[in-house]
């Protein structure tokens, strides 16, 4: 026995309507006018910001990585063009207790090798002490090199949450882009992508018809079973993914977090 799919005026409610293929092809054709406008806005966009001034900027202040301190012309790694995305820190904060939002920004990119394609050397910069950066960034697993500018003014140093564009020219080095806030989530696939799904980000700030499942806040951290918590055995998202990750009891909320 065979069951009908039921009539859109029946459909569950938190569900898109049914309908034939053409009636979505139809619909779908009308929302691609919108997103090919939204795209070559964005290429208008991209073209002006190549079209910024630059300034200046002595690039052999030390910063200090993985091989101790290093003039920040050594991170263009013999390129012309760096992006850095610079994290959030709160000193004396447990690993789960940093920045969210740089975490999931910072996580997404494991491998830069398309940007070296492309003559564009990538790096995170923070103002935390190195000893703390460096157990941080072992406890997350990231592979790409992290600095610490602690102390370091301006454009290297400050303005944290940003990514940031840098230009060489021989031993010359200058900034020429800056962005936060969404801006930065350019780095963040994941969030296009689920910008694509039925149910978007399932964050409480979205508008979504009557009916859809309940927006919460954008939290990135769980417990081992996948439900979001603070707490002394939660911890970013990523990490339960790892091979041998399991609760550490020194983790967890402890007021310096934001």
């Amino acid at each position: 026995m065979t069951t009908a799919p039921p009539h859109p005026s029946t459909a569950r409610p938190g569900r898109p309507p049914v309908v034939d293929l053409a009636t979505w092809q139809a619909a779908r054709a009308e929302l691609l006018v919108r997103e090919k406008a939204h795209t070559r806005e964005g290429d208008a966009l991209a073209a002006a910001r190549r079209r910024l001034p630059m300034v200046e900027f002595d690039g052999t202040v030390q910063v200090v990585g993985a091989d101790g301190p290093v003039p920040f012309l050594d991170l263009f790694q013999g390129r012309e063009e760096l992006v850095v995305y610079k994290h959030m820190w709160w000193d004396g904060a447990p690993h789960q207790g940093q920045c969210e939002g740089c975490a999931t920004a910072a996580w997404h990119v494991h491998d830069a090798a398309y940007l070296h394609a492309r003559g564009v050397s990538y790096a995170v910069l923070t103002v935390g002490r190195w000893p703390e950066v460096a157990d941080f960034v072992e406890f997350m697993g990231y592979t790409e090199p992290w600095y610490s500018v602690r102390d370091v003014p301006a454009p290297v140093g400050e303005d944290m949450g940003h990514i940031t564009c840098f230009l060489r020219d021989g031993d010359r080095t200058f900034l020429t882009y800056s962005t936060t806030g969404r801006g930065n989530e350019r780095v963040n696939f994941s969030l296009g992508l689920l910008d694509m799904t039925p149910y978007g980000r399932r964050e409480a700030w979205e508008t979504n018809p009557e009916g859809w499942p309940e927006g919460r806040p954008p939290a990135w951290r769980t417990d081992a079973d996948g439900h979001i918590t603070w707490g002394p055995t939660s911890r970013p998202v990523p990490q339960w993914g790892r091979p041998g990750a399991t609760p550490v009891e020194t983790l967890g909320r402890d007021g310096s977090c934001h």
